[in-house]
């Protein structure tokens, strides 16, 4: 039986945290490795979305842990753990943890990542002044920077319109430049309103 068929069965086809029925995909427990049972969970795209921080962190969404943290299934006891930690400042979070057991190994597998530490924030990608920039965004460049393995100069206040955001990096920007594709550090730019 193929894993996804097993987390189906398991779950009874939703979320393993908020019991959403749809658009549930695999989500691997890190640091753990492996696709096993055990280190994966099913999860819906908004628990996903707010676990990885590409969505704002919506209390009221997490509520669901007080449910969850009860299951059996070791990986959803170390996500309930590991976001109940970054609800922390809420209140009803607070209380559930105080509540909430983990053995030994699973407790080092929950603080392995260092995502309980942080806080409810999301990585966004933010010029020179803090603005969110987004797909699609205009902004001007903040310092005259010349371009790795090219002749280009990109001077003080060149304008750079449609930019694409560099997914795994926020500190990184797509842009055109007299037709030439360039990476740009966020921190030389500000967005245009």
């Amino acid at each position: 039986m193929k894993l996804e068929a097993i987390l189906q069965q398991r779950s009874n086809n939703t979320c393993e945290l908020c019991a959403a029925d749809a658009g549930l995909k695999i989500y691997e427990v890190l640091p753990e490795t492996g696709a096993t049972e055990e280190y994966s969970i099913l999860i819906c795209d908004t628990c996903r979305s707010q676990i990885e921080k590409k969505a704002e962190l919506n209390a009221a969404h997490w509520n669901c842990l007080t449910t969850s943290m009860w299951s059996e299934v070791p990986g959803v006891q170390v996500v309930s753990w590991r976001m109940l930690n970054r609800l922390r400042d809420e209140s009803w979070a607070a209380e559930q943890l105080e509540m909430m057991y983990l053995d030994e190994e699973r407790l080092a597998w929950a603080k392995a990542s260092g995502d309980h530490e942080n806080d409810a924030s999301v990585d966004l990608h933010r010029d020179s002044n803090g603005q969110v920039l987004q797909h699609g965004d205009t902004v001007v460049l903040t310092k005259s920077l010349d371009v790795k393995g090219s002749t280009l100069n990109a001077k003080l206040g060149t304008v750079v319109k449609n930019i694409r955001l560099v997914e795994d990096n926020t500190e990184q920007i797509e842009g055109k430049i007299e037709g030439q594709t360039i990476v740009i550090l966020t921190k030389y730019l500000r967005k245009q309103n």
